[in-house]
């Protein structure tokens, strides 16, 4: 008698290969493709604009009779030129930028405006991606307010 020539290892070997497909296909399709198109995709020239606004935060912001807190207080900015902005603390006290609750503005790509704690001397930066009136305070301080008007650019036309 001879003895057989195939056994179950191969038949084993195959289901994992069918597991292992599976779960590869179930990752690809339940994680990394939602991740992928969390955010929009956006003209090149819109998340990496050749310019940056800055908006300094003075010294004395922190006393509300002072008569300046973010400077400029309102400030245009245009896609794809000039989106990205920067606010530099120069006061000796910490402070936020914040959405104004009452704005209806929301970015698709970089979220709500609320930074965290802007400590003396540093900086908080936000992409702007889409149009809108954004208005702005700090949290800490109230009365001090600003506003951004983001209009469309001669390079997104």
């Amino acid at each position: 008698m001879s003895l057989p020539s195939s056994s179950h290892a191969y038949g084993i070997g195959l289901i994992a290969v069918i597991i292992g497909a599976a779960v590869g296909i179930s990752y690809y399709q339940l994680y990394f493709i939602p991740e992928y198109n969390a955010k929009p995709h956006l003209d090149p020239k819109i998340i990496n604009p050749g310019q940056t606004t800055n908006i300094a935060i003075v010294s004395g912001s922190s006393i509300e009779g002072n008569p300046q807190y973010f400077v400029p207080a309102k400030q245009p900015i245009q896609l794809g030129v000039s989106n990205l902005v920067v606010w530099q603390n120069n006061d000796n006290a910490a402070h936020f930028v914040t959405i104004d609750p009452k704005s209806d503005y929301k970015d698709r790509y970089s979220g709500d405006l609320d930074s965290p704690p802007i400590m003396p001397s540093k900086t908080f930066n936000f992409l702007f991606t889409q149009e809108g009136t954004v208005k702005y305070y700090c949290k800490v301080h109230a009365w001090m307010k600003g506003e951004v008007d983001i209009e469309r650019g001669a390079t997104t036309s």
